[in-house]
């Protein structure tokens, strides 16, 4: 008499995230991102949402600085002479800058004009040349990054050597050099992006050289390669969507790099001039009154310090929620050191 052994079904282990996003290589995933999980491991990091929310503020200031200034009742070009006292020097009438109702953050030594007004025109140059700037740089260093991985071995060292005299350049003399040659009449700020963008995009390029690299030994692109696939195909369908991840980590850590890079040119008097504003140029010429109206000089200096720092802290919490495992590497060397 044989006895019946039921065998117990095998135990389900946990199942997989399903906004998790798949790693780079995988078949399955192709290096997609998946959204939910990213959305959540953002707002995961308190730090991350509020320098999200400062940022999104700063943008809205930047888009709608018209009708903020409107609203207000001033411009950035009219000029108010009886609110400065000539007699010492052009130092506004009042306190803390000449702050009122009709003045917010007061006026402008020498000028008269009104700062808040100043300072909201001045987020659009800032943050726009920043932004321009980013878009450019990745731009090329994308198509670049991706021409030297996908190409053959020729092409590789070619424009891998180009990426090095690029990042070797000494870019902030150029700049100057260039800045000052061209003619006046030429937009400064779309001159600020075009010189930033065209000498900052190689940090992009190397980094996605190096991650196409990576992904052209994976399965599902082996076999795009050996079914015959054009080589841009192959990179426009197969590999372009696995560098998401690192361009937008990479891209969001180069944007406070590009507002201060604004700023100090504006600041040497080679980037925007007035009467277009600019945090960076507001600076320059603030620097001679920061014992006359202090308040001229700590506004817009307070405001690049929170920008880059919210541009900074929004990076960081993109590139934790894009690579999840950075997190628990950072986490386990702190483990390591207390132990």
């Amino acid at each position: 008499m044989s006895a019946t052994v039921s065998t117990p079904p095998p135990a389900s282990g946990p199942e997989p995230d399903a906004g998790a996003a798949a790693p780079a290589g995988s078949g399955g995933g192709r290096g997609r991102l998946g959204g939910r999980g990213v959305w959540r491991r953002f707002t995961s990091s308190r730090a991350a949402v509020v320098a999200a929310a400062v940022v999104g503020l700063l943008v809205l200031v930047a888009v709608f600085a018209p009708l903020l200034a409107a609203l207000e009742g001033q411009d950035p070009t009219t000029f108010h002479d009886a609110l400065i006292d000539s007699g010492r020097g052009g130092v506004p009438l009042g306190s803390f800058g000449g702050i009122s109702a009709d003045h917010w953050l007061g006026v402008e030594p020498t000028t008269g004009r009104d700062l808040f007004a100043r300072v909201v025109y001045g987020a659009r140059v800032s943050l726009g040349v920043a932004i321009g700037a980013t878009v450019l740089q990745v731009l090329i260093g994308v198509t670049v990054g991706l021409a030297a991985g996908v190409g053959g071995r020729l092409l590789d060292s070619l424009l891998g050597r180009f990426i090095d005299l690029i990042l070797a350049f000494p870019g902030l003399v150029f700049s100057i050099a260039l800045l000052a040659i061209v003619p006046s009449s030429f937009p400064r700020p779309v001159l600020l992006v075009v010189v930033l963008g065209v000498l900052g995009w190689a940090g992009v390029a190397r980094i996605v050289r190096g991650q196409t690299l990576t992904l052209r030994e994976t399965d599902y692109v082996a076999a795009a390669r050996l079914a015959g696939v054009h080589p841009v195909r192959v990179a426009r369908r197969e590999i372009l969507p696995g560098l998401a991840a690192p361009v937008l980590t990479y891209a969001a850590l180069l944007l406070p790099g590009n507002v201060v890079a604004e700023a100090a040119l504006s600041f040497l008097g080679i980037g925007v001039r007035p009467p277009t504003s600019s945090w960076g140029q507001m600076l320059s010429t603030a620097t001679t009154w920061f014992r006359g109206d202090p308040t001229y000089v700590l506004i817009p200096a307070a405001l690049l310090f929170v920008t880059v720092l919210a541009f900074t802290l929004a990076g960081d919490g993109l590139r934790t929620a894009l690579d999840p495992r950075a997190r628990a590497r950072v986490q386990g060397r702190g483990r390591g050191r207390a132990s």
